[in-house]
């Protein structure tokens, strides 16, 4: 069983008449640590907060949380809420919420928390861990700030993008916002705030549930045990990153951007387009690896299996970290 800490972490980021930005984390902790050690750090998905990684059974299955089953493999886990999202702060004004900003916290508190992890801070059971690795791992638009961040700061050793792609959702915007990309990124970005505001509204939307989203996220194939779970992990949307998330070519040019090894983890029922066509977005990575979940929706720890996605999660990020040794 995982021993779990928790932390409000303060960041420089700051928003007009706010104070700063405090940002939610968990750690969970294995027993005894695998070495090396190796920590994940966990961004979770647009509508959910941190709890997407700790997915709680009510017959006590731990199979769902992906927390607590890499941190029974040897890792220590880091999930965090974005701002606005669960435990973290949330502004009044949640258009103010770009994604520079949500990133710009998300990286300060990465930061904090490797930085007490590496000190022996955080989890004096360990001792200093001076040589721990970080690799970033992020679902949906948690990929996304993933990649943002890695491009930013290039805090991690590899990063994990699961259930993104820079192709967008081009089915759900406007043909204004279709033109405005062909045109190009910059395009979009420069009038970013007020295209969200005409899509979304109000602050903080709920995502309503359909028989198609429902379809996608989860489906026939999803375990009713786990799609009663993710409901503890339901949050709003942050209206900005999640519209820019459905951009076409949104963090194409981040993703070129990444000198470290990828792993693309996709549902064979996922929302990317074709699977093959993600890995062309990361043209500078010395190491992308596509794995296609079987019979998963976008919502991968739901489905059976999500065993297979663990077993080859921790199989890449050791065989790619012990590849950064040898080199």
């Amino acid at each position: 069983m995982a021993a779990t800490v928790t932390r409000r972490l303060t960041t420089t980021v700051q928003l007009p008449g706010e104070a700063p930005l405090r940002i939610a984390a968990e750690v969970f902790a294995p027993a005894e640590l695998a070495p090396p050690p190796v920590v994940l750090v966990c961004l979770p998905g647009g509508g959910m907060s941190r709890r997407y990684y700790d997915l709680q059974s009510s017959d006590g299955d731990q199979s769902f949380s992906f927390a607590r089953q890499m941190a029974g493999r040897g890792y220590l886990v880091v999930t965090l809420d974005h701002a606005g999202i669960g435990d973290s702060d949330k502004p009044a004004d949640s258009y103010a919420l770009t994604p520079e900003r949500v990133m710009q916290a998300n990286a300060e508190a990465t930061a904090q928390v490797l930085e007490q992890l590496r000190s022996g801070a955080l989890l004096p059971q360990f001792g200093p861990l001076p040589q721990l690795r970080s690799v970033g791992v992020g679902h949906s638009m948690g990929a996304m700030f993933t990649v943002l961040q890695q491009a930013g700061h290039a805090q991690h050793a590899a990063v994990a993008v699961l259930g993104f792609s820079s192709r967008g959702l081009p089915e759900y915007v406007s043909p204004r916002v279709k033109e405005l990309a062909a045109e190009s990124v910059a395009a979009v970005r420069a009038e970013l705030v007020p295209l969200a505001r005409k899509m979304f509204v109000s602050d903080y939307p709920e995502i309503k549930g359909s028989p198609t989203s429902n379809s996608i996220f989860a489906g026939a194939k999803a375990d009713p045990r786990g799609v009663e779970a993710i409901k503890a992990a339901r949050a709003p949307l942050l209206p900005v990153p999640a519209f820019f998330s459905m951009v076409p070519g949104n963090i194409a040019p981040e993703a070129a951007e990444l000198r470290v090894p990828v792993f693309l983890g996709i549902g064979e029922r996922d929302m990317v387009g074709d699977p093959h066509q993600v890995p062309t977005a990361f043209t500078r990575s010395p190491d992308v690896t596509l794995f296609i979940q079987p019979e998963a929706g976008h919502s991968h720890f739901l489905f059976a299996s999500r065993h297979a996605l663990y077993r080859r999660l921790d199989a890449w990020a050791r065989s790619v970290l012990a590849h950064l040794d040898e080199v």
